[in-house]
């Protein structure tokens, strides 16, 4: 398989952690007699220092052209402390993910048993979690018009849903419900909200197409509550843009740490691959972040974009086996981790490679 691969580093700690992916994706290619191809380009802070623009019309140029995105991250607190800049690193990853119609964020909590103590979840209500969410990404108030007084008091922020933006990303999720335990959760406010009543609208229509998936639809605050309560009731999540946002943060919880969470936002071509941890430049620079998550995105990359399941088995085996042997950053370690075992981002991204390059044992 020939496939050319966009890596966007971006902001933070992303260029550190990329790094891995990248080499993870080198590895199984070797492996398996695959041909992938890199480019690299800017966005976020680093884009902006660099042209003045958070996504340049070279980078976006690369994204169209290219067969999957593996991204870092995007973001630096010289803007999260001025919220009157007019150009911000979050635009370039709004602007991308319009531009190449990617409305469809999956993003699995996939929990390993050896972290079960990471978390700050009693290890019985976690054990058995496995959920797939799906969360609408171009649409909602991210998207909707903004404005603000002349006087600077008042500021809104247009919720806005069309059907067909409901329809596209509801179908993919019942698509992965019946390849699953065929049951899926619609979150939505729709007691409240409008837009949340033509979501949940659309999905009951299209859950008549799909009469082998149980539907059950929940209100987003009693969500959020059983998510924490009781997170083995969830299989497979479907959500609107700013619930998604909050949810799937919460959910990392579950799995110990943002650091082990990977995303894929997807629609009908270029995939784009990224852990959701964000820049974290608090340990930027400092080989303290947790590599996990940009392979596990990789490992999303082969398995959605490429269709390589073994291969996407391979990769998230060799980190199961370095968790098994004890292995961690020192987002996921916890009192009884023994010292000598807790890596950097450089020893994790190389042991994960080591268990890689190990013969599979028939």
């Amino acid at each position: 398989m020939k496939k050319h691969i966009l890596v966007i580093p971006g902001d933070g700690i992303g260029p550190e952690v990329t790094t891995w992916g990248k080499a993870v994706l080198e590895q199984i290619a070797t492996e398996y007699g695959h041909e992938f191809t890199f480019d690299e380009a800017l966005m976020g802070h680093v884009a902006i220092e660099a042209t003045g623009n958070p996504l340049p019309d070279e980078t976006l140029e690369k994204a169209k052209a290219s067969d999957a995105i593996l991204f870092g991250a995007v973001g630096h607190a010289k803007y999260d402390n001025d919220p009157s800049a007019k150009v911000r690193p979050e635009q370039g990853l709004l602007k991308i993910r319009k531009e190449l119609g990617l409305y469809a964020n999956l993003r699995p909590i996939m929990l390993f048993d050896e972290l079960l103590d990471a978390s700050s979840l009693k290890p019985e209500v976690l054990r058995g979690t496995d959920i797939l969410f799906f969360r609408e990404l171009t649409g909602d108030v991210y998207f909707g018009e903004k404005n603000r007084s002349e006087d600077r008091n008042t500021a809104s922020d247009l919720m806005i849903y069309h059907r067909y933006e409901v329809e596209r990303i509801a179908t993919k999720a019942f698509e992965a419900a019946r390849a699953r335990s065929k049951r899926l959760c619609s979150v939505d406010k729709a007691n409240v909200l409008e837009s949340s009543r033509l979501w949940r609208e659309v999905v009951q229509e299209l859950a008549k197409q799909y009469p082998d998936v149980e539907t059950e639809h929940m209100f987003i605050d009693n969500a959020a509550m059983q998510l924490v309560k009781n997170p083995k009731k969830f299989d497979v999540v479907l959500t609107a843009n700013l619930f998604g946002d909050i949810l799937t943060d919460e959910a990392s919880q579950i799995a110990g740490s943002m650091g082990m969470l990977a995303s894929a936002s997807i629609g009908d071509g270029t995939g784009f691959f990224e852990p959701i941890h964000g820049s974290a430049h608090d340990i930027a620079g400092q080989n303290k972040a947790n590599p996990l998550a940009s392979i596990l995105s990789v490992a999303l990359m082969l398995e959605i974009s490429f269709g390589l399941q073994d291969e996407a088995k391979r990769i998230t085996s060799a980190i199961d086996k370095a968790l098994k042997d004890g292995y961690r950053t020192g987002d996921i370690a916890d009192a009884n981790t023994d010292q000598s075992k807790i890596l950097g981002t450089d020893a994790m991204g190389q042991k994960v490679l080591e268990y890689l390059q190990q013969p599979v044992l028939s």
